[in-house]
């Protein structure tokens, strides 16, 4: 038995060496923080809206917000010192673009979000799953007063077109990346250390319960497209990409409204503050240069001035002496 043991150990050992070794890699690190930070925040945010739309009593539009926040808050946590805790495509393709990411980490991120929010998706339906048929009837729908397509994904009101829809996404998204720039600038005011988890999360939810009840604020492709996939592979069928061709709109929006609040931000407030140091060491710069020129001048009138040389006698090259090193530069 001791002999099998050490087969297996020896057997064991070299596999667990290549997986850590594996694990080390920073992409794989990310991958999987990625992963990891999109799936709790999914759980939480999916959950409080499977409350909302067959718990009754148990949940309201408050608690989506709620969910989602903190959601993001504790994603935040999970993820932030490994791969910056994006858990939105959008919010990694602005900083791909505008150079704050390397663009070959790019498919890296999406393919950990969108599998972490898929795996939510399917979670969030099997702890459901006998609430979803006992509200619906055993009918999966996807419009009508009994739908329950929505608990995964974001569908368009009957109040809105589909353009003023997308801008509504554009916007929202806008702000989104605009404030998260700002909390995470460290020139400029950002968030106190150690509390930037809790601040994004209150953003979200202000976001939420302040602008979230045209289009259910979706703001992010990875929250939308992969729980929906999952429902179109669940039951609710070919339906979920149909419906008033939505289906889109929350995967090319959010990207767009990102890009621009990362732009607007960059350049409005961004420019302003990588000019400030500059303008700064100007000034440091001229002071440098005024005060030993005139307190130059004034040592060089000090030490003529007390001293009288009569202009017959005045040597050609040779300097005068002070009269005494004891005389007090205040007197002149």
């Amino acid at each position: 038995m001791t002999q099998a043991n050490r087969k297996r150990r020896m057997v064991s050992s070299p596999v667990m060496v290549r997986v850590q070794a594996i694990l080390r890699k920073e992409m794989v690190r990310e991958f999987l923080a990625e992963l990891m930070s999109t799936y709790v925040m999914m759980v939480f945010g999916l959950g409080s809206v499977a409350h909302m739309v067959v718990g009754g009593e148990f949940g309201s539009f408050l608690g989506v917000n709620l969910g989602f926040g903190f959601g993001v808050t504790m994603g935040v946590h999970i993820a932030g010192k490994i791969s910056g805790a994006h858990m939105n495509a959008a919010v990694t393709f602005t900083n791909c673009a505008l150079g704050h990411l390397p663009w070959k980490k790019f498919p890296v991120y999406l393919l950990g979000q969108f599998l972490g929010s898929f795996l939510a998706a399917a979670t969030i339906y099997g702890l459901f799953y006998t609430a979803i048929f006992n509200y619906s009837g055993g009918q999966l729908t996807v419009t009508g007063p009994l739908a329950t397509a929505n608990i995964f994904a974001t569908y368009l009101p009957d109040h809105m077109t589909l353009w003023s829809g997308f801008l509504n996404e554009v916007l929202l998204t806008g702000m989104l990346q605009l404030c998260l720039f700002a909390i995470t600038d460290k020139r400029n005011n950002p968030a106190l250390q150690g509390t930037q988890a809790v601040v994004i999360g209150l953003l979200v939810v202000i976001i939420g319960v302040s602008l979230g009840m045209n289009t259910g604020y979706a703001i992010n492709p990875s929250r939308d497209l992969p729980p929906r996939f999952f429902t179109f592979i669940a039951g609710w069928g070919i339906q979920v990409f149909r419906a008033k061709d939505w289906w889109w709109v929350p995967l090319v929006a959010p990207p767009l409204g990102a890009f621009l609040g990362g732009i607007i931000y960059s350049v409005f407030v961004g420019s302003a503050i990588a000019q400030e140091p500059q303008l700064l060491e100007n000034l440091m710069e001229y002071e440098h240069h005024k005060i030993p020129k005139t307190m130059t001048h004034q040592v060089a009138t000090s030490t003529l001035t007390g001293v009288y040389v009569s202009p017959d006698n005045r040597p050609s090259a040779q300097p005068v002496p002070p009269l005494s090193d004891s005389i007090s530069m205040e007197q002149f």
